[in-house]
């Protein structure tokens, strides 16, 4: 299996980026097209993962830690890659393993696709995994984001009638640029309002 890709972004859009290696281009599907910009090399850590309908499809990921924690959640029953890449756009790798451990369905139950039935058996099913990887050191505790304030500020972007993608990209942006020590829910409202408002 190829573990990752080097090469240079040709074409980023939706939830599918090009990368050319040499004379190849590869297309991959990832959780936020906007974390990638056309133009730049970079490596994309890979995953292959098989449907017995549709057959192989070809996922991307910026660290090895998204890909691990997608592995992990199409690990649980009756969760498919569209969700997890979902779950990951939404949330993001820090966040969804946070809600998990705390047991919190009401974070993940906002994720498009899942209910709160889902999310208590997303819960149910991978509180075990992700304590292990909390244990095994593989992901840093200390690191994780304040899962509520993120949710708070989605569900106010929902209530000013930005679209799904545009909260989207604005949560990306605040998870990437907004150090989250201490921050308060006003301050990443604010930086996510002044993202949107340069976009338009």
């Amino acid at each position: 299996m190829v573990d990752y890709f080097v090469g240079i972004i040709k074409d980023a859009q939706d939830q599918e980026i090009i990368l050319d290696v040499g004379m190849i281009g590869v297309s991959l599907q990832v959780p936020q097209s906007r974390s990638f910009e056309k133009g730049v090399q970079i490596k994309v850590y890979s995953y292959v993962h098989w449907n017995a309908e549709n057959g192989p499809s070809l996922f991307g990921f910026s660290l090895p830690l998204d890909r691990s924690i997608f592995k992990v959640i199409i690990s649980c029953s009756g969760i498919g890659p569209k969700i997890a890449l979902a779950i990951l756009a939404d949330l993001g790798s820090q966040n969804f393993l946070h809600a998990v451990s705390a047991g919190d369905d009401q974070i993940l139950s906002k994720v498009n696709g899942i209910g709160k039935k889902k999310a208590e058996q997303i819960i149910v099913q991978l509180k075990h995994k992700v304590a292990n990887l909390i244990e095994s050191g593989t992901v840093d505790v200390s690191e994780m984001k304040d899962v509520s304030h993120f949710h708070d500020v989605s569900l106010a972007l929902q209530s000013l009638n930005y679209s799904r993608t545009e909260i989207g990209r604005a949560m990306e942006y605040v998870r990437k640029n907004i150090k989250t020590d201490n921050v308060t829910f006003d301050v990443l409202l604010r930086q996510a309002l002044s993202y949107l408002s340069k976009q338009m």
